[in-house]
């Protein structure tokens, strides 16, 4: 009897103890899972755009997965990754722009290459092959969330490629022209052809149509986890689809929603978390290539101040996966100022975007249609946004979301060439100053202390009796 109570003693501590660790690795998954996306977190975020494909030589999930974690270095928060969907074989592009020719143009023992563009989706709710499973999927996501950062997807809701499954089974999802023949995207300004031809334009008169895109995008939420979208030609698709979904959507997670476009009333009534700051990106490249001046950034920024919203939220960027590929790379169109304006897209209020590469000095333009990489050596690109990224996730002077930091312009001896102004909040203050011009220049400024260059890590002293040189395109980023 003593042995059968004593085996029924330990066989019960045994159960607990299992039922104990058991509980306590399902409250560690638990928290190990990041919190749902608010607000707070575009206050000092940097988001990061990661072209799949060309990130790594295997051009895997999984390469990139093994790198997430030294994201963390230069302040990212938000990972926002580009198509990942099968591409159609149909018209695939094998080029692009005027000469444009399909891959099944192309030699026979040439065609393996053209993997066409990610934006020409044959299925939502699946996984390109050439990038791994849905399981290697999964391990990206988890692997961002344990990070502390959250993965929004590429989402292409204007367009199919001409393999989906719509096109045969509901072709009154598709724009037809007079002869019932489905048509390519329209430009609506010019009423002709983008030029997409890879792809077959979506008719959101269609009320089944927006049931299935709506359901498709749920799909991501529910059942992968993500916490987001980057839209594609946001503009082009009606704005009461967005009204509809969008809240939708917000109903199953907390989600971050960044609109490709510039429109405003995409971010009213809580739509868009985000739109992009095409004002600034091309502004920017104009002064670094001598077009513009400062004088057109102060422009700029009033004009801003009466287009959009105080709580609106504006990306601001030097690169993207579309800048790199058809306008050329970063140093062919900023030069010598890209460090200035690259600080500047950082310290200008919004968030700012690192496009795969720019954190290792890319300087190519990446195939679009092809297999291409980017490099890898960490040098001074990588120390400045670590830098940068390090200040807006720690000064809250440089808080860009709903309750961003104020902007301040400062005025000096020179203000056609030189760009001064301070950026506030709770008395935290961190003060851009740049010669925005390819000439040297002397100037007088109305600051009086002492200060920390984040760039050099030097203390600098100013007065505003003295006069300071500045060479051409030489910035600071100063705080108290």
């Amino acid at each position: 009897m003593k042995k059968i109570l004593i085996t029924a003693l330990l066989l019960t501590t045994l159960i607990s103890c299992k039922k104990e660790n058991k509980e306590s690795n399902t409250t560690e998954n638990v928290n190990s899972e990041i919190a749902q996306f608010s607000p707070e977190v575009e206050e000092n975020a940097v988001i990061y755009e990661v072209n799949i494909r060309q990130y790594s030589p295997e051009g895997t999930f999984n390469e990139f997965t093994k790198d997430i974690p030294k994201l963390k270095e230069l302040g990212v928060k938000i990972i926002w990754v580009m198509p990942i969907f099968p591409i159609s074989e149909t018209k695939r592009k094998a080029t692009g722009g005027d000469d444009s020719k399909f891959a099944s143009e192309m030699p026979k023992e040439e065609q393996h290459k053209y993997l066409g563009s990610y934006y020409a989706v044959s299925d939502f709710k699946a996984v390109n092959p050439e990038f791994g499973t849905i399981e290697d999927f999964r391990k990206m996501v988890q692997t961002a969330h344990e990070n502390g950062m959250y993965v929004i997807l590429d989402w292409v809701p204007n367009h199919t490629g001409w393999d989906h499954v719509w096109i045969k089974q509901h072709p009154e999802y598709y724009t037809q022209n007079a002869k019932g023949e489905i048509i390519d995207p329209i430009n609506p300004e010019t009423g002709k052809s983008w030029g997409w031809t890879d792809v077959a334009d979506l008719n959101y008169d269609n009320k089944d149509l927006r049931k299935a895109m709506t359901a498709d995008m749920m799909h991501w939420i529910k059942n992968e986890n993500i916490d987001g979208f980057r839209c594609d030609v946001a503009s082009n698709v009606p704005l009461d689809f967005w009204q509809e979904t969008i809240p939708a959507l917000r109903k199953e997670k907390n989600i971050f929603m960044l609109a490709e476009a510039w429109e405003p009333e995409l971010l009213k009534e809580g739509l868009f978390d985000m739109a992009y700051n095409w004002t600034s990106h091309h502004l920017m490249k104009d002064i670094a290539q001598g077009k513009k001046s400062v004088k057109d950034w102060d422009n700029f920024i009033l004009e801003d101040i009466k287009k959009y919203e105080a709580n609106d939220i504006l990306m601001s960027f030097v690169d993207n996966h579309d800048e790199n590929s058809w306008s050329g790379t970063v140093q062919s169109r900023l030069g010598k100022a890209e460090e200035a304006m690259t600080a500047l897209s950082y310290l200008t209020p919004g968030m700012p975007l690192i496009y795969n590469g720019n954190e290792y000095g890319l300087n190519h333009s990446l195939k679009f249609f092809e297999k291409d990489s980017i490099p890898k050596t960490k040098g001074k690109e990588w120390d400045l946004r670590a830098k940068l990224g390090t200040l807006r996730n720690t000064n809250i002077a440089l808080n860009g979301g709903k309750n961003k930091a104020t902007y301040t312009r400062i005025k000096s001896s020179k203000d056609e060439q030189v760009l001064v102004f301070e950026r506030e909040k709770e008395g935290k203050k961190v003060i851009y100053m740049a010669n925005l011009s390819s000439k040297p220049v002397d100037v007088s400024i109305p600051l009086k202390g002492t200060f920390k260059d984040v760039v050099t890590g030097e203390t600098i002293g100013l007065d505003e009796k003295q006069i300071y040189p500045l060479k051409p395109w030489q910035y600071y980023i100063l705080t108290e």
